[in-house]
């Protein structure tokens, strides 16, 4: 091959578009890796005297005089809960540490007892005044939910008449439950009463959000089905539009259900009973072998609400969630692949 033979530059013009082309893949990594640096320096920067800001001095002198020590302390005997505040037996006859538990199954009778004496004093007790605030709660909130939910809809009442209904649940879930609670105390006295009540206007609004997004979402056919059999309005709604959204309506209050036990925690710190309670007045006594306890069965609550939300919303929605039992999932936690995200999720 000769310098005018077209193969070569052909071959020439090939290796050149080779190079730009890497040359501009490089010029992007670059600039991605420069956005990255930059934004990482923002971000510290934010954090740095944010810091200072919120604690009303420079860092350096929020970390000179943490009490370092006076934490690590507290800290660990968090970790070595005592449970002597399970049940009045285990109470009266100071059994404490885990010991306690074993007792406490041993002796059912007082177990039932302790639940139905309502004092948030005590573990068993605080379990059940939270679950009946979140439990209660949903059930109150969710019929106003359904009615704002419903009615927010654009689907069923037209632009701009649906806003009010939708004003009203932004409104709610402008508030926290937290401010909610206060609210009602003017009411009746802080108690469980009025956490059960911040926590229903709290449901209105976040579920029935939700409720108006899902239908939102619905789609055309059913409902043009059922306007061609000559039903009224109602009927449209009650079998094109709600026939279509049940199943999901029912999972959304499941989901919702599970944030309003954590929400009747925090309102139980606030002084509205509960196990939140127990726990917010053994941290201010400095019991934090109590307080221990208290978190450990926080934590034992928490997550089985979730795990038994989260395995009927699955059950309720089969196609949006990925089935996997009980064994399954104790069993991925040793998986490292998927701690890392490296796993293909096909097996």
């Amino acid at each position: 091959m000769t310098e005018d033979d077209p193969r070569t530059d052909g071959g020439t013009q090939t290796a050149n578009r080779v190079d730009e082309l890497l040359a501009r893949i490089e010029r992007k990594r670059l600039v991605r890796l420069l956005f990255s640096l930059g934004a990482l320096v923002l971000a510290a920067a934010v954090a740095y005297f944010g810091t200072g800001f919120l604690g009303d001095r420079p860092v350096p002198d929020i970390l000179r005089f943490a009490q370092y020590e006076f934490f690590v302390t507290e800290f660990l005997r968090l970790l070595r809960p005592t449970f002597v505040d399970l049940t009045f037996y285990t109470r009266e006859a100071g059994i404490g540490g885990l010991r306690a538990i074993w007792v406490t199954l041993t002796n059912p009778a007082t177990v039932v007892e302790t639940a139905t004496s309502l004092r948030s004093d005590l573990l068993v007790s605080g379990v059940v005044i939270t679950l009946s605030i979140g439990i209660i709660g949903t059930i109150i909130g969710f019929p106003f939910a359904l009615f704002f939910g419903v009615l927010g809809s654009e689907r069923v009442i037209p632009f701009p008449f649906n806003f009010a209904f939708r004003g009203v649940m932004s409104t709610i879930r402008a508030i926290p439950a937290l401010v909610w609670v206060f609210i009602f105390a003017a009411l009746v006295p802080l108690s469980p009463l009025t956490a059960m009540l911040a926590v229903a206007t709290d449901t209105i609004g976040n579920l029935g959000r939700l409720f108006t997004d899902e239908l939102e979402e619905i789609q055309e056919g059913p409902i043009e089905a059922i306007k061609s059999t000559g039903a009224d309005r109602s009927q449209v709604i009650s079998f094109g539009m709600l026939s279509q959204v049940s199943t999901s309506f029912i999972a959304w209050t499941l989901y919702i259900l599970e944030i309003n036990t954590r929400i009747a925690v925090s309102l139980g710190v606030v002084g509205a009973g509960g196990l939140g309670q127990y726990i917010q007045q053994n941290l201010n006594l400095f019991n934090s072998f109590r307080a221990g306890a208290g978190l450990v069965t926080l934590l034992f609550l928490v997550l089985s609400i979730e795990l038994i939300s989260s395995r009927t919303r699955a059950w309720l929605r089969p196609s949006e969630h990925e089935s996997k039992g009980l064994v399954d999932a104790i069993r991925d936690l040793g998986d490292g692949s998927k701690w890392l995200g490296t796993s293909s999720g096909k097996e």
